[in-house]
């Protein structure tokens, strides 16, 4: 059967495939009542990950954040489990693809729009552990407004109300070019983890490039993920990196497990630059 004939919830048909990754497809669909676009995961019922139960579930729960989409159905048939959500544009990767470097102004406002939306999260219990460009896309009205997908590697940090405790997992979670140095060395994560993501992602967007960045990677994980760990750790020598992303980074790194990053001191210091810039 042709995907495109394919009716889920008696209502979103799929149009086209836009993307695809280790946990499924992702199609634009349509309601078929409404002509609303929509974005349609598709995770196949033999997949042992099982990850878009887990996912919706997230979704529902982080309804109220402004900055992810909203769930409008999750189901299955014989063959496939089904989640409906809304559309967006372009990932943050396209614009960089297309921009090949971005305008520090720029970085600044996306930075601001990033860290209000994870603060959210955060504070409701939750971290991502897959912070990178392609999980962030445009909004179709305002293009410094993002919003963040994929939550198939969230989960709470709050268990009954306490913190998680700081483990060796023996588990590397997450997106090598912009995992934290924790993730690399298979500690448990917590809310610092996804920001040091930012931080690489914000100095990444800014120089068009990170020096570990190798598609032609031919190596092993274990000497891959030594590799770019040990290029992170020299980046705060890096002095083609504007002050206020640098201060950025450097702040990240110097918090405990356990704490609440200090995210309207992060945004104040982007504004401030913003104003710098004017």
């Amino acid at each position: 059967m042709n995907d495109t004939n394919i009716i889920v919830g008696n209502k979103y048909k799929l149009l086209q495939q836009i993307g695809s990754g280790s946990f499924g497809s992702i199609f634009e669909g349509m309601n078929i009542r409404t002509s609303e676009k929509v974005a349609i995961k598709i995770e196949a019922i033999s997949d042992e990950l099982k990850l878009l139960k887990h996912e919706s579930n997230i979704y529902r729960i982080l309804a109220s954040v402004e900055g992810i989409p909203k769930i409008k159905w999750y189901g299955k048939d014989e063959t496939n489990y089904y989640m409906v959500i809304d559309l967006f544009g372009k990932s943050l990767q396209d614009l960089l693809y297309k921009t090949k470097k971005m305008s520090l102004k720029l970085v600044l406002q996306i930075g601001i729009n990033i860290l209000t939306i994870l603060m959210k999260i955060h504070d409701i219990g939750f971290i991502h552990r897959d912070i990178k460009p392609e999980n962030f896309l445009l909004t179709l009205s305002k293009p410094t407004k993002v919003c963040l997908i994929d939550f198939g590697l969230c989960k709470p940090y709050l268990l009954n109300k306490k913190h998680i405790e700081f483990t060796y997992k023996n588990k590397f979670v997450g997106t090598l070019n912009f995992a934290s140095i924790n993730a690399h060395n298979l500690y448990e994560q917590s809310r610092r983890d996804d920001l040091e993501s930012v931080a690489y992602m914000l100095i990444y967007f800014y120089s068009g490039k990170l020096e570990w960045i190798n598609d032609e990677y031919q190596d092993t994980f274990e000497l891959e993920n030594n590799y770019v760990r040990s290029m992170k750790k020299i980046l705060a020598n890096d002095n083609n990196i504007p002050k206020v992303l640098l201060e950025f980074y450097k702040n990240i790194a110097k918090l405990e497990f356990e704490e609440r990053p200090k995210y309207e001191k992060y945004i104040d210091s982007f504004r401030e630059e913003l104003g710098n810039l004017q």
